[in-house]
């Protein structure tokens, strides 16, 4: 296979999540630009099995390397045994997506605990695992040859993170966390070759294609796919490619035509007191300031009568 550019020629990618939806058009992407790429996807589930096969053969039928590898992406085991399976069939990885994940969404006064812990697993979890090992990987990898490797993470949260989504507080808690998880990896793990960013893609896919977002994100009868999910994978292969190496610690929101960075958190202000503070003081200060602003909520919420 000759891919468009050549810059990922040689290059070994994982996916996680990659029999469908986002995952699926990143592993295309990532293999028609030279990658060889492991799907991974959930084990002991025929459709999930089956999707991943499917992409394996997309990508082969254009000439291009992959095959999958079937394990539970927040296990620490399977995660190890995925990151070994890649080593001992290419020699080497050079690119990890993460991208695996499930919604179950409920007002808090609602989720119950498994709600709450299956699905920060999934997301959190799933990143930290195969992240951990990639890490571990490329540090030890680096100190061997004396030389920068080729390294690139790519998590995916959401604009969950930023807004806190009302109905999804597992879901958005979990997705802070790997935000928060990768801007510390993109600092310690730079100075070995290795980028660390996060994409929070608009895109249709099992998690949108339901509830009340599915009629958002439904597929168009004519005229551009605003949230096809291969709108999504041009900036998930652009931050896997050698272009992209100075390219770390950043967030992006991507959907349709438009990319966005996102800034850091900036203060917003600043209130000084000659002396300690009391709650007197406090609200002398603070409350001038929130007296014209309103507070954060959903408008749906009411009060039983």
């Amino acid at each position: 296979m000759t891919s468009r550019n050549g810059e990922l020629d040689g290059k070994v990618a994982i996916v996680t999540g990659a029999g469908r939806g986002l995952g699926r058009a990143e592993a295309l992407n990532l293999a028609r630009e030279g990658a060889r790429v492991v799907i991974n996807d959930l084990g002991g589930n025929p459709d999930a099995e089956a999707a991943a096969m499917s992409v394996v053969e997309e990508i082969k039928g254009f000439g291009g390397e992959a095959f999958a590898f079937f394990g539970d992406c927040a296990d620490w085991n399977d995660s190890e045994q995925l990151f070994k399976k890649a080593l001992d069939t290419w020699g080497d990885v050079n690119i990890l997506v993460n991208n695996a994940g499930f919604c179950r969404d409920r007002l808090i006064f609602n989720m119950t605990e498994d709600e709450f812990d299956t699905v920060v697993r999934v997301h959190l979890k799933g990143h930290f695992v195969n992240m951990r090992h990639a890490t571990k990987y490329w540090r030890e990898k680096c100190k061997a040859d004396g030389a920068p490797v080729y390294g690139r993470l790519v998590s995916t949260s959401s604009e969950a993170f930023l807004f806190g989504s009302a109905g999804q507080p597992n879901y958005a808690a979990a997705k802070a966390g790997i935000v928060a998880m990768t801007m510390g990896a993109a600092q310690v793990m730079y100075n070995y070759g290795v980028t660390a960013n996060v994409i929070c893609p608009r895109a249709r896919t099992d998690m949108t294609n339901q509830g009340v977002t599915a009629s958002m994100f439904a597929k168009p009868e004519s005229g551009f796919d605003t949230f096809a999910p291969e709108n999504v994978s041009p900036l998930v292969t652009y931050l896997a490619s050698p272009e992209a190496g100075n390219v770390s610690g950043q967030v992006f929101v991507v959907w349709g035509k438009q990319v966005v960075v996102v800034d850091s958190p900036k203060e917003a202000a600043q209130f000084n007191s000659p002396e300690a503070w009391t709650q007197e003081s406090l609200n002398k200060s603070l409350g001038e300031y929130f007296a014209n602003k309103v507070p954060v909520r959903d408008g749906f919420s009411v009060i039983p009568q």
